[in-house]
């Protein structure tokens, strides 16, 4: 995996946060650099999920299991990242709005877990 590739992803995760913070209800992010720090939090909080149950139980797993997987790591990722405001509904919406945008922005990550 390239770095730049790696540093492009979290950017673009960064902004997913951002506009997702600004429509929906019970999910904000304070500022691009607190989104930054919550998409590696967020991939980090993902890998330990994925080592411990596998990776059916991922967001990109698809289905109720990972959508409720997603909006379990962004819950717990508001206790990492101070900058980052997170009710459960706020969670439950935002893993829904983050798994449609997911559907037209695919990731190299996605694309190579497809392939498993």
């Amino acid at each position: 995996m390239n770095w730049i590739g790696t540093i492009v992803r979290f950017i673009v995760s960064a902004l997913v946060l951002m506009f997702v913070g600004f429509i929906v209800p019970g999910f904000a992010v304070a500022s691009f650099g607190w989104a930054l720090i919550a998409a590696v939090v967020i991939a980090l909080l993902g890998m330990v999920i994925e080592a411990i149950f596998g990776h059916h139980i991922s967001p990109y797993g698809r289905g109720v299991v990972g959508f409720i997987s997603g909006a379990v790591v962004l819950y717990i990722a508001q206790l990492f990242v101070p900058g980052m405001r997170v009710t459960i509904l706020g969670a439950l919406l935002a893993s829904l709005v983050i798994g449609i945008i997911d559907l037209f922005v695919p990731t190299e990550f996605r694309r190579s877990r497809l392939h498993d």
